[in-house]
């Protein structure tokens, strides 16, 4: 009887677990790690109807790491960075990804495009603990980012080229403070850096690169030749709307996230010297 009632105890228990888990009681760690050269400001937004994210905002220095330890195992939403920020007067602001709130907290507010998302739907499958998640260039791009399940049971996603350096000129978002050509590498005047890449639906509005009105199924809505130097850089990524059979990978189980910032050597940006005006944090 006393092995009986251990067995129970230990179902019973598996059970309980399953519904937190399921009611997204079960905490989930996320940790964010800068591997870029310069200061990144990280963000978050979290889908409607579900549990918030523990910050909306925060500070990572070149090489710094910071864990959050208490997201709902059924949080959804994305992750995306700002960098070159800096506050004028009481107000914070960033060249790339601002979210507008003149706060390091972006408060429920989306990332200004282009920026790179890594986005997460955890214990969203049917009859399955399964977690969702990808890296999206749907929205362009301003930062490498990889996203690396713990424990390595779960393949790892990512974007790790600067596509910043291949940026077509008609899809370029430049810094309002100039960097040195000399810098660059190359002579004469100074020039802009690049702080972001437009996808060509951001950049043109129409409905061929939106994938809308009688482009809106994978059917109709192709790859644009934006979308496929998008994909040529980082081919697990979302390189358009319809890109989902290279670009969404699934997780089953209570899983651990790190989400890195420039995750590779031969992925880190190039440092760019903040705007003049201001204090940069």
């Amino acid at each position: 009887m006393a092995m009986a009632g251990g067995v129970l105890d230990l179902l019973l228990l598996a059970f309980s677990a399953f519904q937190l888990r399921s009611h997204g009681a079960t905490a989930v760690k996320f940790t964010f790690l800068n591997n870029c050269p310069e200061t990144v400001w990280p963000a978050t937004l979290t889908s409607g109807g579900r549990p918030s994210f523990p910050t909306t905002g925060f500070v990572l220095a070149p090489g710094a790491s910071l864990s959050f330890a208490g997201v709902g195992a059924t949080w959804s939403g994305r992750v995306w960075s700002r960098y070159r920020c800096t506050t004028s007067g009481a107000r914070f602001s960033c060249e790339s990804g601002d979210c507008g709130t003149g706060q390091v907290e972006c408060n429920g507010a989306g990332g200004a495009p282009p920026a790179t998302l890594a986005e997460f739907t955890l214990g969203g499958g049917a009859g399955a603990v399964t977690d969702f998640y990808d890296v999206s260039n749907v929205d362009g791009f301003n930062l490498p980012v990889e996203i690396e399940p713990a424990g390595g049971r779960c393949q790892s996603s990512s974007c790790p080229a600067d596509i910043n350096r291949v940026c077509p000129s008609e899809l370029a978002v430049r810094a309002t403070s100039p960097l040195s050509s000399a810098r660059n590498g190359s002579g004469g005047g100074a020039v802009a850096a690049v702080v972001g890449c437009k996808s060509a639906c951001l950049a043109f509005g129409t409905d061929e690169y939106c994938c809308r009105g009688r482009f809106a199924s994978p059917a109709t809505c192709e790859p644009s030749r934006y979308s496929r130097l998008f994909k040529s850089q980082c081919p697990q990524a979302y390189s358009y709307a319809f890109d989902d059979g290279s670009s969404t990978f699934t997780c089953n189980g209570t899983v651990d996230y790190q989400v890195t910032f420039c995750p590779g050597p031969g992925s880190r940006i190039q440092a760019v010297p903040l705007p003049p005006k201001g204090n940069s944090l």
